[in-house]
């Protein structure tokens, strides 16, 4: 029996693109931010909306950290909303700056927390 191998970049393109386009955009960047392929790395840009990057409900601290270390501040220029916890906010808001910005969600925002931000010397 003749076994082969098959690999994801055998694929042709436009099957790339339909498997990438139905998972979340934030597992993408952070799967392939590291790859050394340019062809994924193009793939990936192509169909990575960044209109909204959604860090609700992460339970893994290293994945926000490699966000804020590594992948925010390449993709910065790109992003123009975010949904995230409270508990993330202010690590995310200060990895770099995001000048196309234009939408801000946080969710399980309590009281207490949102009136410490907008009402102290403690804005971000």
């Amino acid at each position: 029996m003749n076994r082969s191998n098959a690999h994801l970049l055998d694929l042709p393109d436009e099957i790339l693109l339909f498997i990438l386009k139905n998972l979340n955009n934030i597992d993408i960047l952070y799967s392939l931010s590291d790859i050394n392929n340019r062809r994924l790395n193009i793939l990936a840009q192509e169909i990575t909306s960044i209109d909204i990057l959604k860090f609700v409900s992460i339970d893994n601290i290293s994945i926000i950290g490699r966000f804020c270390n590594d992948i925010l501040p390449r993709i910065h220029h790109n992003v123009k909303g975010f949904i995230f916890d409270p508990i993330f906010m202010e690590r995310i808001l200060l990895a770099t700056d995001y000048p196309s910005l234009t939408k801000l969600t946080i969710s399980h925002f309590q009281k207490e927390i949102a009136l410490n931000y907008f009402t102290s010397k403690h804005l971000i």
